[in-house]
């Protein structure tokens, strides 16, 4: 198995968990970049004409797993694998932003949900044919009263949280 290494880095205008939207739906057209490495640079050819694309990156700055979490929109503990909470056995985080350009290997984005600086593992296009169920169920998301839409320092560990979602 190969390990995973970043192939570049996210940059936003996000610089601690606490304020930043727990999903880009939240994010009100914040903008970003998205830098990859030179030598991935090939990689971004035909992007153009996709409006969205998913960002999967490192949790870099999460505190240890939990595999129990108060999540951002409840107030009762959840499985970490029923949230999108930081703290993970495996600290990978995914966001689906808009493409804004491209200019080489930078990536101008927006409504992104990230922390500044975040390690950037891939990048996949989204494709609504494949990426969109609009009548799936959310369990316990579904139910009323889930409005959180900002993080807050719930998942702050010895080092500020990274890439918060929910």
């Amino acid at each position: 198995m190969n390990p995973l290494r970043p192939i570049g880095v996210i940059h936003s205008p996000f610089t601690a968990a606490p304020g930043t939207p727990i999903q880009g739906v939240y994010a009100g057209g914040a903008e970003g970049e998205v830098v990859v490495d030179a030598e991935y640079e090939a990689g971004l050819s035909d992007l153009a004409g996709f409006e969205r694309i998913w960002l999967v990156y490192l949790f870099d700055r999460a505190p240890p797993a939990r595999l129990r979490v108060v999540p951002f929109r409840d107030t009762v503990e959840r499985g970490v694998f029923a949230t999108r909470a930081p703290s993970r056995p495996n600290p990978v985080g995914l966001s689906v932003v808009r493409l804004l350009s491209r200019e080489g290997g930078r990536l101008r984005v927006a409504d992104l949900d990230v922390l500044d600086g975040t390690p950037l593992l891939d990048i996949k296009p989204y494709v609504p044919e494949f990426d969109a169920f609009p009548h799936a169920t959310a369990g316990w998301l579904d139910r009323p009263g889930r409005e959180g839409r900002i993080a807050d320092d719930r998942f702050r560990g010895s080092a500020d949280s990274s890439g918060t979602r929910q």
